[in-house]
């Protein structure tokens, strides 16, 4: 089981390296590792679990937060409706993305960083990726292309940036954190404030 000690921190060296694909079909242990990730997350729901193993709660996990450098992350979130979107996610490709962007109004977090980090990051509102997407109930693996948008949009971007080695507090604007260009709108987001 992933426990939050287990996550590796800003100061590791490997969250700026690239990750590389995985081969499909998925190995025995590349599927031990999407579990993994998952049971941390689905774990970070559980107020219980949450105080009794000490977990940061978190929306997203990247194979690489926990030392191992593959394409894979999981995704467990609500998006502003409260609808939830829960899968994951293999090989992404970024294939297409809007010039509309949009931010988070409390700025990103990430399991990575336990500091809080000042600057807003904007990101195209709207994308579509190319994946493997792997099913928790099913076990199930099938390449898909599906369209993101807002909050799961972010959550996605910021996961997919983990694969490149590239780090949230990198997107922020040096000199102007909170600047918000014209083309960027905030996400309106009803209930707790949540981390990728």
């Amino acid at each position: 089981m992933i426990l939050y000690k287990d996550i590796i921190k800003e100061d590791d060296q490997r969250l700026y390296q690239k990750s590389k694909e995985v081969e499909i079909p998925l190995t025995d242990e590349d599927i031990k590792l999407l579990h993994d990730l998952n049971e941390y997350l689905e774990n970070g729901y559980n107020d219980e679990l949450v105080k009794e193993l000490e977990i940061r709660p978190g929306v997203g996990l990247a194979s690489v937060q926990i030392g191992v450098l593959k394409r894979i992350f999981v995704i467990y979130a609500y998006n502003e409706k409260g609808e939830l979107f829960h899968f994951g996610v293999v090989n992404p490709k970024i294939i297409s993305e809007s010039t509309e962007l949009t931010f988070l109004p409390t700025g990103e977090g990430c399991l990575s960083v336990d500091r809080d980090v000042e600057g807003l990051v904007h990101r195209p509102k709207r994308i579509t990726a190319k994946f493997h997407k792997y099913d928790f109930k099913t076990k199930k693996l099938e390449e898909v292309t599906m369209k993101f948008e807002n909050y799961i949009a972010i959550v996605f971007q910021h996961e997919y940036d983990h694969l490149n080695g590239i780090m949230f507090m990198d997107r922020i604007d040096k000199i102007n954190p909170f600047f918000v260009p014209e083309n960027s709108k905030p996400i309106l987001f009803a209930g707790e404030d949540t981390e990728e």
